[in-house]
């Protein structure tokens, strides 16, 4: 009894698709006030629900919204992403990606193209892409805490071509500039002759569990054009972040 009135308090919350008042909650649920408002708090408490505001009004917590984000399948996430993704894949005229860090693992989970049949165009494959060596993980990598760094650095680095970075110095020296500029980029470093550039898809307070990216041939990727895109790419991992936020608390 006990937890169906917690989740049923989350319910209330959630469909009301804005902040609400703990006498709004109460009046819906028809619980008493003291019995409502303590339940109330101790989801507040384990951040199942936030105030993000002083008014006292409360809306689903950044932990619930973990909780169903992590338990999300890569169907969902490409459902809520591709149309954006598409859009960019159009307007950039080059191959636009999306990827998600999981178990320890970045992989690539969906892929558009260019409309344009007269362009040439690199599909990068779907999967796992090394940690050191590849932007839309490297994009991921250097927002994440140190310690996790340093399991990347301290493993065994593969140097897949001559331009691979494969030690710590320079892949920390790596990681700062991606932190001051916002994205990473990729010149060379899997195949030769291709490059890519990506940026992280920060979600809420959970930090950048995804990132966005484009690759092509280097022809047309040097290192003008990957820092121009970059850019773009910046701003449309806001918009996919938003997007992934509403289909995840549609769905709470």
């Amino acid at each position: 009894m006990h937890l169906e009135r917690l989740i049923d308090l989350l319910e209330i919350v959630a469909v009301a698709g804005r902040p609400v008042s703990a006498g709004e909650v109460q009046k819906v649920a028809g619980l008493p006030k003291p019995t409502c408002y303590r339940l109330i708090q101790s989801l507040a408490d384990q951040l199942l629900l936030d105030q993000p505001g002083d008014d006292g009004k409360f809306v689903i917590g950044e932990r619930l919204i973990r909780i169903a984000l992590l338990g999300k399948s890569d169907v969902d996430v490409r459902r809520c992403a591709a149309p954006l993704l598409k859009a960019a894949a159009t307007n950039f005229n080059e191959t636009v990606f999306l990827a998600r860090f999981r178990d320890s693992n970045v992989e690539i989970i969906h892929v558009e193209t260019p409309d344009d049949p007269a362009r040439a165009f690199i599909h990068p494959g779907l999967g796992v892409r090394p940690m050191h060596a590849c932007s839309c993980s490297k994009a991921i990598a250097a927002f994440a805490e140190p310690d996790f760094q340093d399991v990347i650095l301290s493993g065994s680095l593969k140097q897949y071509t001559e331009h691979t970075k494969i030690t710590q110095s320079e892949l920390r020296a790596e990681f700062a500039t991606i932190l001051e500029r916002g994205f990473a980029d990729c010149d060379q470093e899997i195949d030769m002759g291709i490059a890519s550039v990506a940026a992280p898809i920060s979600i809420g307070n959970i930090g950048a569990i995804f990132s966005v990216g484009a690759v092509g041939p280097i022809r047309r990727f040097g290192t003008d054009y990957r820092a121009e895109i970059g850019q773009k790419l910046t701003e449309l991992s806001k918009k996919i972040s938003g997007a992934i936020q509403l289909c995840n608390v549609a769905e709470v």
